[in-house]
């Protein structure tokens, strides 16, 4: 007689809202509860002389739950600074700014004196919960005991007494305070001792175009002068007070959280340098022991920074940045954490880990996490959206099963495929009119066929309406330029690379079975021998539905 099999699965069913949190930080209800500290995670919160201090990664790749994670285990030792608070289009519109900027003055001086003026009096406001004029003058007495016998470090000090009522305002307050301070002290330079005529910084910078090349070569040297002196230099000494005695006991130590530098919080034509100048003066705060500033920044963004004009200074900032990668065991334990949270909040017995949500192995189909994953960027984000979009489907039933994640693929696919333009169409505008040329293109190509599409997305360039006519001329140039001697790859190689370090394309090693991504070795398509001796290319699951590419 057969045995009769019994279903040890304990009962519950899956409803339709059953999630595993918010697709960003900042409306992630399971967030809190169901952090997983990753490797990543206690990297940025280390601390020590060789802690990283920059993070940075793709939209989605948990950067800002880091950072909100930050703020929860340490809230009493955490400072934020939100870019957009700092008024910075206000220092951008003044006339002297403007004049100087017209004139190819480099204004790196006046930005990192405001950066460190700024992180100086938010430490010192935290450290000594100064709300007032008396807790202020509370503090200045303090430390002016401390450093009494040191007369660098007073005539240092006399620096935060210049701001008298402004120094407990808000953040933008403060900023506009010393950019005014910078404007007076330039007009008065400029009018003194550079011994030039009078200028009505008020009026168009166009007017700097009557100067003679002469005059103008003369006036960027002078005013290039005048800047670097208005450095502010009590700034440096006061970072030595931070230390010694500020920020002087391991009990004080402190983070600051610098985030959302890809908002709208600056004028384009400053942004770099304003992003730049706060990455040295970060280098610089290095030195101050119970100390360390995060800042977090999205990928495309730190690959436009340039540090060629401080002279090799990238080598210095890339070696403190450390890049957001998970692995797929680290991808899984950050489920599991989230599916036995979720499942309990709902009263849904017996889910161990993400695995006893999803439908067995199938010999056809393969693993169900596998699946998920492979039509991932390796990303939170993208792991969540997808089983969240499946868990919409599951009805009432005990696990999720093949088809579910099937009707689920196609929503999710076109979400990303959304997210992928919003992500890099800052950087490459009209990106998404590229992708879209790939549309009913076959899963994988050969040099031979992908050829065709890469031609009709040159062929861009003859549309008037498309507004990406600069980085794409940028990236077929070598096409357009090639010689007949030119292989394949030269000529296409950029475009390759492009769509290889956003994500959409992957490339196919010379008898490997498996494609490389982006985010398996970034660097990879730098090369073009690896382009070169590539089997073919690969557009990436995630975008087959929404572009309707023919399967293998």
């Amino acid at each position: 007689m057969a045995k009769v099999k019994h279903n040890t699965e304990p009962k519950r069913n899956i409803h339709g809202n059953l999630n595993l949190g918010g697709e960003i930080a900042e409306a992630d209800g399971l967030l809190s509860d169901a952090f997983y500290e990753s490797s990543i995670y206690r990297s940025i919160v280390s601390r020590g002389g060789d802690a990283k201090c920059f993070v940075i990664g793709r939209t989605g790749s948990g950067k800002s739950a880091a950072l909100q994670r930050i703020r929860a285990d340490w809230p009493e030792h955490v400072i934020e600074i939100n870019p957009i608070d700092l008024s910075l289009p206000y220092i951008t519109d003044l006339g002297v700014v403007r004049h100087l900027t017209a004139l190819n003055v480099h204004l790196d001086s006046l930005y990192n004196a405001l950066w460190k003026h700024v992180l100086l009096i938010e430490i010192i406001k935290h450290r000594y919960k100064i709300d007032s004029p008396d807790a202020k003058q509370r503090f200045i007495d303090t430390i002016m005991d401390k450093i009494k016998r040191d007369n660098k470090k007073k005539a240092a000090l006399e620096y935060l007494e210049e701001f008298e009522g402004k120094f407990w305002c808000e953040t933008d307050e403060r900023v506009r305070d010393i950019t005014n301070k910078f404007e007076s002290q330039f007009k008065a330079a400029a009018g003194g001792k550079l011994g030039v005529k009078p200028i009505d910084f008020s009026v168009s910078s166009d007017d700097t175009n009557t100067t003679s090349s002469e005059e103008r070569v003369e006036l960027v040297r002078r005013f290039q002068r005048v800047v670097n002196e208005t450095q502010l230099p009590r700034l440096n000494t006061m970072m030595n007070v931070l230390n010694d005695e500020i920020l002087e006991s391991s009990q004080h130590y402190t983070y600051v959280l610098i985030d959302d530098l890809d908002k709208d919080w600056a004028d384009d034509k400053v942004k770099n340098d304003l992003i730049r100048n706060l990455f040295q003066v970060v280098f610089d705060l290095k030195r101050v022991a119970n100390l360390k500033v995060i800042v977090a920044l999205r990928t495309n963004i730190f690959e436009t920074l340039d540090f060629g004009r401080g002279g090799g200074q990238g080598e210095k900032f890339r070696a403190l940045s450390m890049r957001v990668r998970w692995s797929a065991n680290e991808l899984e334990a950050m489920l599991d954490e989230r599916a036995r949270v979720a499942a309990e909040r709902r009263n849904l017995g017996g889910v161990s880990g993400i695995k006893s949500l999803l439908p067995n192995y199938n010999q056809t189909r393969g693993k169900a996490l596998e699946f998920v994953l492979d039509r991932t960027l390796m990303r939170p984000r993208d792991a969540i959206a997808f089983l969240n979009e499946a868990f919409m489907l599951a009805g009432n039933k005990q696990r999720l099963s093949w088809e579910d994640l099937k009707d689920a693929e196609g929503s999710y696919s076109r979400n990303r495929l959304l997210a992928l333009r919003d992500e890099w169409d800052p950087t490459f505008t009209g990106i998404d009119r590229v992708l879209s040329r790939f549309r009913q293109a076959p899963a994988v190509m050969s040099k031979e066929t992908i050829t065709k599409y890469f031609d009709n997305c040159f062929e861009l360039l003859a549309d008037y309406k498309f507004n990406g006519v600069q980085w794409l001329t940028e990236v077929s140039e070598p096409f357009w330029n090639g010689t007949p001697a030119d292989d394949w790859a030269d000529g296409y190689h950029l475009i390759v690379k492009l769509l290889f370090d956003i994500g959409f394309l992957g490339v196919l090693p010379d008898n490997a079975r498996r494609a490389i991504y982006g985010y398996d070795y970034p660097e990879y398509a730098d090369s073009v021998a690896n382009i070169r001796h590539a089997d073919g290319f690969i557009i990436h699951p995630a975008f087959r539905p929404a572009l309707d590419v023919r399967p293998f």
